[in-house]
């Protein structure tokens, strides 16, 4: 999967980003995340409008980081799929654990250890890619998403 497929610019500014569809506790921790997502990272990357409209998703700055919460488990984090990879890299941000998959256009990372799976794909343009999270992003993740029990 590329960083941001499906993730692009419209015509109106608007970045289209595919919502996922989480159900049960996962539509709670993801309505409290979208409340507490900055209005910026890094101070200049401002929010940007996402189409479809969804409380699961979020994008800032051009190119757009995107966040989209209440995805799947990755199959690198699932046992039995052809990808699984029970040592994969990982990485600590401001108290969230974040799986980090190296893609064609920067890194995708996916929370893990929580009970709601966020993702935040960050293109390489911003490099180091990583810091994107700790502007704001992991902090709004720790305060929302409870860790698994």
């Amino acid at each position: 999967m590329a960083l941001a497929a499906g993730c692009s610019p419209d015509d109106d500014g608007k970045v289209a980003v595919p919502a996922p569809r989480p159900s049960g506790e996962a539509v709670a921790h993801c309505a409290a995340l979208a409340k507490r997502l900055p209005r910026a990272l890094d101070d200049d990357l401002r929010r940007r409008t996402v189409k479809p409209e969804s409380r699961y998703t979020a994008a800032w700055g051009d190119p757009a980081v995107v966040l989209r919460c209440g995805v799947r488990r990755p199959a690198v984090l699932t046992p039995g799929t052809e990808l699984y990879n029970p040592s994969a890299d990982t990485a600590e941000v401001d108290g969230v654990d974040w799986l980090l998959e190296d893609t064609d256009e920067g890194y995708r990372f996916t929370t893990v250890g929580r009970r709601t799976f966020v993702e935040v794909a960050v293109p390489e343009h911003y490099a180091p890619e990583i810091g994107i999270v700790a502007g704001g992003i992991s902090a709004a993740v720790r305060a929302t998403v409870p860790t698994e029990l």
